[in-house]
């Protein structure tokens, strides 16, 4: 390529060519040289976290005298342009870098100083006070919080009201329960959606449970966690900027040595998610079993038809949305087992995980934020119920024998049950030839609907 497109650009190492376009410099370019690996960029929420944190750390700085009133006006400006995310083109540096995420720190740095109106030095003013082995891990914190804040939490409260809100709905159809995927007592179909609002709406408490550590910043521990470098009070003052920029409670961590070499916030966080990505997967699949046929399946539901099905069997249309939606929650896993993996990597005084843990904790907080609006807007508030099919499996589950348990006793229950499945027999023909009971007090007793409400029957 013709040395026109380049420009010289150097560091303390030295002298090095950085495409002329670039706003990024030279410690920039040698990571970008460095670290070919995977073509994956950090997060638009990370470098959005930079450079508000960027933005904060200059208001702290002349806030405390350090820093020269224009100079930290233009390093305002150019880091809220950063943390708009009108120069991401500019933030090339792949996930798979330096370990501290040196390099994600030093072209954020360089960045802001390159648009800066005014003579401003990348390590000397923008970095004032800070260290990547602080401001990494902050941005991990920063990053994750705002993304659960607005994205993951408002999806999962949409979710769980449109859960209820199809369980009300829905609550009046009753079906044959499944335990082992073998016929049980019988539920509504509301009793079984709002179990699925109950586990979404226990997800969102733990997040917010785990919320509370994330929220507590590694910043001002500079290097090793002593905050060598850095005014006393910039931990504080930072945050009260960063604060009033997010409007989210972040506070100040009170062991830095704890916030350096270790990212259990982070981990507690993705397990949460985990949890979250298991209650959907187990909806998800629970959808298609009962979305499944139409014929030769349960065929209790049928989802709202999106896209056909095959390419070669005409007609065919799949549960798209439960198995996109179970493909997000096997990712979500996975990234749960990597940053286990990269959270014990700390150390002594550093984690060296760091840039791969922010990768894949934000990602997993933004796919189970576009799941749960899928699921809740394109499967569960569409779906119809295929009333006769769920009559019909009630009508000959002979496992309803099991309501008169305390009328007739255990084992001739099972017999009742055993003729029936023997000989095609419903469980009130079977029991009306097994048992001194009536037709009258048979259907009175195994009335399906209100075997869902529990209790015993003949009280």
């Amino acid at each position: 390529m013709s040395s026109d497109n380049f420009r010289i650009e150097k560091d303390s190492m030295g002298e090095l060519q950085v495409p002329k376009d670039a706003l990024y410099g030279a410690q920039t370019q040698r990571a970008v040289n460095n670290f070919p690996v995977s073509g994956l960029t950090m997060p638009r929420e990370f470098i959005k976290a930079l450079g508000l944190l960027k933005a904060s750390c200059a208001m702290a700085n002349e806030e405390l005298g350090l820093l020269d009133q224009k100079i930290a006006s233009a390093i305002v400006d150019a880091a809220k342009k950063v943390s708009s995310g009108d120069l991401d083109e500019h933030f090339p540096v792949d996930v798979f870098q330096t370990g501290s995420g040196t390099s994600s720190n030093m072209n954020t740095n360089e960045v802001i100083s390159h648009i800066a109106s005014v003579d401003v030095h990348p390590n000397d003013h923008v970095n004032m006070g800070q260290s990547s082995n602080d401001i990494i891990p902050t941005a991990i914190h920063v990053s994750a919080c705002l993304a659960i804040h607005e994205e993951l939490l408002p999806a999962l409260e949409h979710l769980s009201k449109t859960l209820r809100t199809k369980a009300k709905e829905v609550d009046g159809f009753v079906k044959t329960g499944r335990t082992h995927l073998m016929d049980a007592m019988p539920v509504t179909l509301g009793q079984e959606l709002n179990a699925w609002a109950t586990q979404i709406e226990n997800g969102q408490v733990r997040i917010n449970n785990a919320l509370t550590f994330l929220y507590e910043l590694a910043q001002g521990g500079t290097a090793v966690g002593t905050g060598i470098n850095a005014h006393p009070d910039f931990a504080d003052k930072l945050v009260k900027h960063l604060t009033t920029l997010t409007d989210i409670p972040f506070s100040t961590k009170p062991d830095k040595f704890e916030a350096l070499s270790s990212q259990d916030a982070a981990v507690e966080m993705s397990g949460q998610l985990k949890t979250v990505a298991v209650s959907m997967m187990k909806m998800a699949n629970d959808l298609r079993w009962m979305n499944s046929g139409p014929l030769a399946g349960l065929g209790e539901i049928a989802l709202p038809a999106l896209q056909p099905g095959s390419s070669i069997m005409p007609g065919k249309v799949n549960p798209v949305i439960p198995e996109a939606t179970a493909m997000v929650c096997a990712q979500v896993i996975g990234n749960d087992a990597t940053i286990t993996v990269a959270g014990q990597a700390g150390n002594f005084q550093l984690n060296v995980m760091l840039p791969v843990i922010a990768y894949n904790l934000v990602q997993s907080i933004k796919l189970l934020a576009s799941s749960a609006r899928l699921m809740a807007d394109k499967a569960i508030e569409g779906f119809t119920v295929n009333e006769d099919a769920l009559t019909d499996a009630l009508s000959r589950n002979p496992i309803l024998v099991t309501a008169i348990n305390s009328v007739i006793g255990y084992e001739k229950g099972a017999a009742v049950a055993k003729k029936a499945y023997a000989e095609g027999l419903t469980v009130i023909e079977s029991a009306m030839q097994l048992t001194d009971l009536s037709e009258e007090e048979l259907v009175k007793l195994l009335d399906p609907t209100q075997l869902t409400k529990g209790g015993i029957q003949g009280l």
